[in-house]
């Protein structure tokens, strides 16, 4: 039986980062990915996300970043993660669905299906793509019109003549608001807080800041938050029609689904509990982690997330969890591989395992 000192879970950019890493060090490990491709979350995004949308990636440790900012983001990042995984010769294999982590007295066994590999330690990056959040809400089983998740989003040409209702008050909602509303019949913006809008420059401190108030919660064992949470909501350029279009007028969320539409409440002032008619709900509503693997480890804390210090798991130190709460970012991705990878290598050295750099 062999015995890897790491297993890596999912082979996006905090995955292909810890791998790099682990590598460099000498620590022996294989990457398991459950798509059949390389690209990680990015390739399953909708067709109109470009690389400009979303302001270029960090470029993965020892690599440049690709220089296609017009292009597709979910063929260009993929393609340079391809590209990544063959030139430094990352062991990554696929499809590998994981569905559980189990102890097996000092060492961590990894299984999908009937498959399983044995290790010490394990660093988990399977980020959040495939673990959307769709609220309930009174009424939706009866809504005759169709209901939609970021994850499943096909486009603004899909909504052209439609009216869109557009639940979440994040990054996601403000963009695919910006391309929907120019083609719409009409759209209702409905988040459960008023937005948070901000008015300064984003610079570096200020992202240092948001990072560091995501990494608190995390360090509590909170669940964690997004950063966009803390650090506001900004229009971009492309989103200037949406906005002449008062796209971004925000209203309370709906008291009810019914067949027809949405139930206003009283306060959205359009008439007490007015029915707006809509032929789709698009929820923008975030994702969840996708860490459910993990469940017979017992990692989660008394609130309800994993306690972390830095990238370690504190009630279980042979996992590290990259790509989770204030990695989740493509910047914050790369700098928690390289962390991880000096987590696993200290505690091989704590316990003994075979000489590491």
């Amino acid at each position: 039986m062999e015995i890897y000192d790491a297993v890596v879970i999912g082979a996006g950019q905090a995955g292909l980062s810890a791998s790099y890493h682990l590598k460099r060090r000498g620590i022996s490990h294989v990457v398991l990915d459950a798509d059949a491709a390389p690209g990680g979350a990015w390739q399953h995004r909708w067709d109109s996300l470009t690389m400009h949308d979303v302001h270029g990636i960090a470029a993965l440790p020892d690599s440049r970043p690709p220089g296609t900012p017009d292009g597709r983001a979910n063929t260009v990042v993929p393609a340079y993660f391809g590209d990544y995984e063959r030139t430094h010769d990352l062991p990554v294999l696929r499809p590998v669905r994981v569905d559980r982590v189990v102890e097996a007295g000092d060492l961590l066994v990894v299984r999908a299906g009937e498959r399983s590999w044995t290790t010490r330690t394990v660093v988990n990056a399977t980020g959040t793509w495939t673990q959307p959040h769709l609220p309930f809400y009174p009424g939706g089983a009866d809504f005759g019109g169709e209901q939609l998740h970021t994850v499943s989003y096909p486009g603004p040409e899909h909504f052209r003549g439609r009216r869109v209702v557009v639940v979440g008050g994040g990054a996601s909602a403000v963009q695919l608001l910006g391309e929907i509303a120019p083609v719409a019949a009409a759209t209702l913006w409905v988040t459960r807080r008023e937005p948070v809008w901000r008015t300064d420059e984003f610079n570096p401190d200020r992202g240092r800041e948001a990072v560091a108030l995501v990494e608190e919660r995390v360090r509590r064992g909170l669940p964690p938050a997004s950063v966009v949470s803390v650090t506001g909501l900004a229009l971009r350029e492309q989103e200037a029609a949406a906005s002449l279009l008062g796209a971004y007028e925000r209203h309370p969320m709906f008291t009810g689904i019914e067949p027809d539409g949405v139930r206003l409440p009283p306060s959205a002032g359009a008439g007490p509990g007015e029915l707006w008619p809509a032929d789709t709900i698009l929820w923008a509503t975030g994702f969840r982690p996708a860490i459910g693997h993990l469940a017979p480890l017992h990692l989660r804390s008394e609130h309800g997330g994993i306690r972390l210090d830095g990238t370690t798991a504190v009630t279980d130190p042979r996992v590290q969890l990259v790509g989770y709460g204030p990695s989740a970012s493509t910047i914050g991705a790369n700098r928690a591989g390289r962390v991880a990878a000096r987590g696993v290598a200290a505690w091989l050295g704590e316990h003994g395992a075979e000489d590491v750099a």
